[in-house]
Order: C-alpha cells, then structure tokens, then sequence
C-alpha cells in the first residue's frame, strides 16, 4: 500500500465520489415535492461516503479512529441504499438504472469493511 500518497489514490473514495456525483446529476430530474426530503437526503448521504473515507485517512495513524470513520462512511452507504429503494419504488430512477447502482454500491461496501477488517494495511 506504499503507492498510496492520499485518499484520492483509493479505489473505494474513487468509485463513492463518482456515485455521490451520478445521483446529484439524477435527482436533478426528481419532482419538486422531493426536494427538501428525498433529494436532499440521498444527496446528503451519497456525499458522506466519499468525505468520512478522506476523514479516515487524515486519522490512520490512529487505528481505532480510522476504522470509526470508515464505520461511519459504511452507515452512510447504506444509509444511499435505502434512499435508492425508495426513488426506484416511486419511479424516479428505473429499475435497471437502480440495480446498477445498488451494485456499485455492493463494491463501495465490500471494499469498505475489508479496510476496516484489515486497517493494517493501510495505518502507519
């Protein structure tokens, strides 16, 4: 893990930056109604994931708070699920444009608790 020089080189804050962008582009196209609930919320969560995986890089050199962080990001994940449930179950986002997501956000998980399972590869 030498190769890494910042949180912008992991492939996890990669990918969820990248989602946390593609569903700020998609609610643009939600109903008004949803814009202090829904809209704001799943942008509110999908953003979390990428800035509580930088605030735990900024933190590894203490274990115990880089795997909090990364706790954090992970709830924020699924946290963006359930907000994509319900815009897929009132037909704002289609139900293949859903399922990619969902599994996109199936990597960002899996990767996040394989980090915390095994800070040591990334902690000085």
């Amino acid at each position: 893990m030498s190769e890494l020089r910042g949180f912008r080189d992991l492939i996890v804050y990669q990918k969820s930056y990248r989602l946390a962008l593609e569903i700020f582009e998609i609610t643009k196209t939600f109903p008004k109604e949803e814009k202090y609930s829904l809209i704001d919320q799943i942008r509110r969560s999908s953003r979390s994931v990428p800035t509580n995986i930088a605030e735990s890089w900024a933190k590894r050199i203490y274990p115990k708070v880089f795997v909090n962080k990364l706790s954090d990001a992970l709830g924020e994940e699924s946290e963006t699920e359930v907000w994509l449930d319900f815009s897929n179950d009132n037909q704002y986002i289609d139900n293949q444009k859903h399922r990619n997501l969902i599994q996109d956000y199936d990597e960002v998980r899996k990767m996040l608790i394989a980090m915390m399972n095994h800070p040591e590869k990334f902690c000085k």
